[in-house]
């Protein structure tokens, strides 16, 4: 019995070490095919090469980038000309990765000039023969990401304590942009997303994709969002809610992304500038000077001028109930007779006219008259097909419950 005993662990013993040595011998061929992975780079054995790699340095040129390496002037302005087509070396951007393969023998000359303009794209100027560029995409993966929280001061601020992209934020702010005002986001209110994580190398993160579903929670009202293609002959992609209602309203809510409320409409309303009561017909949405302000709707531009307290100011006409104005711009982006779709940019925040700060002033006709556009129920965007609604809702059930059952 002792002898058996012995024996078997004599096995066992065998046995271990065998699968020992094997495991040895696959982390060996993995480290060594990792290694040649490395010593290649698009397609070119870094070993047969002096490669060096940094950055664009500021007011350095493609011609003195090259020059450094070796190459003269009559071959520079030939691979510019070559290459100008599919890529414009004029535009170099200071702090972007370049790469330069040379000759390993004592010239070393540059042969290879690889440019990274982000993480995923590259281009690829080879001029060892003959001269050709050669545009370059890294493999892109994507992963289901989730997160959740409660909002203490603003959504950003929430996002990356979670160390969630800003990204997200701002997609999700275009998302219930015409049905929840991210100004006025409260504290306690609440947030789910599902969303899509770029990556390359499976480990580098490089964007957001889809946002699939999310979930807010504000002044205690709810609001679901989930992504769904009512059209497959369009493939346009569109967001509803829960009750199959489209979240895409005629109108956005604000005409900037990213703002605060300064002054509201008001009939009654006391102007410092003027000394007196002033009846405030338009909406101030204060922002710093220069950011992007956006049409709110699809309309034809009809006035786009310089006037007194107006100062810069472009006015829209959206159908024959609906007109928008903007005012106090620093610059207009439109002229009269431009059409524009709803999120186009049409100006930059200014202090042009009559203001006390940098804002933008938005100003709300219907139907010939002034009023306040936070008050108004705007006309939702075309609704689901009914024949297709009990489709979407059986699609979204399982991603409903997934969305729901994500901890705060």
């Amino acid at each position: 019995m002792i002898r058996f005993r012995l024996f078997y662990v004599f096995i066992l013993i065998l046995i271990s070490c065998g699968s020992n040595e094997k495991n040895k011998e696959e982390d060996d061929t993995k480290k060594e095919i990792t290694q040649k992975i490395s010593k290649r780079l698009f397609g070119y054995s870094l070993d047969d090469y002096k490669v060096v790699t940094t950055k664009v340095k500021k007011g350095e040129t493609f011609g003195i980038i090259l020059d450094k390496h070796h190459v003269f002037t009559p071959k520079i302005y030939e691979i510019a000309n070559i290459v100008k087509p599919k890529f414009d070396v004029r535009r170099l951007r200071a702090g972007k990765e370049y790469t330069i393969l040379a000759k390993k023998d004592s010239t070393e000359k540059a042969q290879v000039f690889i440019y990274q303009h982000d993480l995923v794209n590259y281009s690829i100027v080879d001029f060892r023969d003959s001269i050709f560029v050669k545009p370059i995409k890294k493999k892109v993966t994507t992963q289901l990401k989730k997160a959740a929280g409660i909002i203490t001061s603003s959504l950003s601020q929430s996002l990356d304590e979670k160390h969630v992209s800003p990204i997200v934020a701002n997609e999700l702010s275009n998302i219930y942009a015409w049905t929840i005002d991210f100004f006025r986001l409260q504290k306690n209110d609440k947030f789910k997303v599902i969303y899509e994580q770029k990556f390359i190398n499976d480990t580098i993160p490089v964007g957001i994709g889809t946002i699939k579903s999310a979930y807010f929670e504000h002044a205690g009202k709810p609001f679901y969002a989930f992504n769904y293609i009512p059209d497959t002959l369009t493939g346009v992609e569109e967001y509803f809610d829960d009750h199959a209602k489209n979240l895409r309203r005629a109108f956005l809510k604000a005409p900037l992304k990213f703002s605060r409320i300064s002054s509201r409409y008001n009939l009654k309303r006391r102007i410092a500038f003027y000394g007196r009561v002033k009846p405030h017909l338009g909406t101030d949405f204060a922002a710093p000077v220069g950011s992007p302000i956006m049409s709110t709707a699809n309309g034809q531009v009809i006035e786009s001028r310089y006037k007194g307290a107006n100062g810069n100011y472009v006015k829209i006409r959206h159908n024959a109930t609906y007109t928008t104005q903007y005012l106090h711009m620093k610059k207009r982006k439109v002229k009269k007779g431009d059409y524009v779709k709803q999120g186009d940019v049409i100006g930059w925040v200014g202090m042009t006219g009559n203001t006390s700060g940098p804002h933008v002033c938005y100003r709300f006709w219907k139907n010939g008259r002034q009023v306040d556009p936070l008050k108004q129920r705007l006309p939702a965007a075309k609704p689901m097909k009914k024949e297709i609604q009990q489709k979407y809702l059986t699609h979204i059930a399982p991603i409903k419950k997934e969305l729901d059952a994500i901890p705060y």
